[in-house]
Formats: structure tokens, C-alpha cells, sequence
């Protein structure tokens, strides 16, 4: 319990971090707000066209009579929405953190140095991490389809898919979160994402306490928005948690001005 309380400050502890510091606040809004608008499309067009994509998918179906036919699709509609917004909770991050990787580079190193003992980030163009963030994001998000075809399957199953898996798949959607919001800070330290995995698997109920309350957070659109730039901060916060780095004296707060992006 001590850890998912732990998780659960962290992620106040980012909050707090950001709205102290507005023009990061600011700053980290931007690719969340790109990520938005192509998001809130393909939502929309999810519930014009779930019904349609249901019945196409179950002909079977077509001779039922009233009101099992309506019943079953009623049903299977909603397990689609249901894993359609799932997966944008989850790919929502993935996507945010890719567009904006520039600048949630500078706001966790910031807020490294702010907590005293910033790491020295590895020397590698600005295409290489990209390209490392995108693959990672790509495996994270594989694993996520997989556990999600099982949820999705268990789904059917009477009473469990009612009431054990919804829980799961918050818990799975938290910890998956959790990973991909950390990836910033930990790319900064070169651990690979294996190691990440280790890491986050090893101390569970602190990922779990830091990413199931941001996906209940993340499943309304704007708040997901305003709390991205927080998430940010508050992963960095929870990534020296798990490395145990030593706290030392933080620098001095530079004279107010506008964030710039940290060049390779």
C-alpha cells in the first residue's frame, strides 16, 4: 500500500510541478493539443460507424429474432467503443509524447534539475531519438493490442466480463500508461525498455498507483489535455523514485523567460 500511495503523490507531485512553473505548464500543452483534434475525429467517426462495422461483422446474425439480435449487437457495439477508447487512452500518450518528444525532453530535464541531480542526457541526434521513442512506443503499444484481444475475448464471458475485467483493464491500461510516460525520463538515463519493464514490474503498485487514476483522468478528453505536461513531471518524479537516485541541492531558478528546446 506504501507504493501505490507513493504512485498516487507522484503524480500530484507533477501537478503541483507544472502549475508552479506556468510557462512549463504552457509549454507542454502544445502537443497535447495537436494530438487532441485527430483524436476527437476518430472518435466521432467510431460512433457513426460502430453500429455499421457490427453488423457487417456479424451476419450471422442477420436472421435473429427480436430481441436477441438487437441485444447481441447492442452489446458488441459497446465492447468496440469500449476498446476503441481504450486503446486511444493508451496510443493518445504514445502519440503526444512522439509529437512533442522536444519538449517533454526539456520539461523533465527541468524538472530533473529542479529535484537537484539532473542526469546528462545521452549525445544523439535529434532523428535517433526519435526513432528510438517510435519503436518503443510501437512495442508498447503491441503489448497493449495483445492484452487487449484477451480482455476483449474475456469480455463475453458471463459475470467475469462484467466485473473482473473492466478492473483489469484499468490496471493494465495504468501500468502500460505509467511505461510510456516514463519513457522520457528513462531515454534521458539510456535504460532500455526491457529494463524498464523490470523495473516497473518489480515495484507494481507504484506504477499502478501513478497510472489507473491518470487513465480515469485521460478518458475525459480536455482534462487529458491539461494534465499531459503534469503526467510528464510527475513520470520523471516517479523514475528517480525507482532508480533511487540521491536527492542533492537543486539549482537556483533561472531568471524568468521562455522555455527553449534542449539542442543536440
Amino acid at each position: 500500500m506504501r507504493d501505490l500511495a507513493a504512485g498516487i503523490r507522484h503524480l500530484a507531485g507533477g501537478q503541483r510541478w507544472v502549475l508552479r512553473h506556468g510557462r512549463w505548464f504552457g509549454f507542454g500543452l502544445l502537443p497535447a493539443l495537436i494530438t487532441l483534434v485527430g483524436y476527437a475525429a476518430a472518435l466521432v467517426a467510431l460512433v457513426f460507424w460502430a453500429d455499421d462495422a457490427t453488423a457487417w461483422a456479424t451476419p450471422f446474425a442477420d436472421g435473429w429474432s427480436s430481441p436477441w439480435q438487437g441485444l447481441f449487437r447492442g452489446l458488441l457495439t459497446a465492447v468496440v467503443f469500449g476498446g476503441g477508447l481504450l486503446i486511444a487512452v493508451i496510443s493518445f500518450t504514445a502519440v503526444t509524447l512522439l509529437v512533442g518528444q522536444p519538449f517533454y525532453e526539456s520539461l523533465a530535464e527541468r524538472v530533473d534539475e529542479t529535484e537537484g541531480g539532473a542526469p546528462d542526457a545521452p549525445e544523439l541526434p535529434w532523428w535517433r531519438e526519435l526513432w528510438l521513442s517510435a519503436r518503443d512506443s510501437v512495442r508498447v503499444l503491441l503489448r497493449v493490442a495483445a492484452f487487449g484481444i484477451v480482455l476483449f475475448a474475456l469480455g463475453f464471458v458471463p459475470l467475469v466480463g462484467q466485473t473482473v475485467v473492466p478492473v483489469v483493464g484499468f490496471c493494465v491500461s495504468g501500468f502500460f500508461l505509467a511505461l510510456e510516460l516514463t519513457a522520457v525520463a528513462f531515454q534521458r538515463r539510456a535504460v532500455p525498455l526491457r529494463e524498464r519493464l523490470r523495473l516497473l514490474r518489480g515495484r507494481l503498485m507504484l506504477a499502478l498507483g501513478f497510472g489507473v487514476p491518470l487513465v480515469l483522468l485521460f478518458l475525459v478528453p480536455l482534462v487529458a489535455v491539461f494534465a499531459m505536461p503534469g503526467a510528464v513531471a510527475g513520470a520523471t518524479l516517479l523514475v528517480r523514485d525507482l532508480l533511487a537516485e540521491p536527492q542533492v541541492a537543486p539549482e537556483p531558478e533561472p531568471a524568468p523567460g521562455p522555455p527553449s528546446l534542449r539542442k543536440n
